[in-house]
């Protein structure tokens, strides 16, 4: 179902395998997780993005207005999407 959830991520250093757990935990099981970090793509940790590919979650990361952009257009071709958002 539809939901918007605080995540407590200030930054996208704060990105890490506790704060994607989240995300695990949704239902039904997400099949990608869009995340938008900020004002321009910064690269996250490859462990970090390789453990949600281990758990069947795809991970696209981009700035925050594409991962916006990105999201609805998945949700609306019926995907299960869900999105992190980091503020520009």
């Amino acid at each position: 179902p539809r939901a918007i959830l605080q995540w407590n991520v200030g930054s996208y250093k704060d990105i890490s395998r506790e704060s994607l757990s989240l995300f695990r935990l949704l239902e039904p099981q997400i099949e990608i997780l869009v995340l938008g970090t900020g004002d321009r793509v910064e690269r996250l940790h490859p462990t970090v993005l390789k453990q949600m590919r281990e758990c069947g979650i795809a991970v696209e990361v981009q700035d925050t207005p594409n991962a916006c952009a990105t999201f609805n257009f998945l949700i609306s071709e019926k995907r299960v999407a869900a999105a992190g958002l980091i503020p520009p």
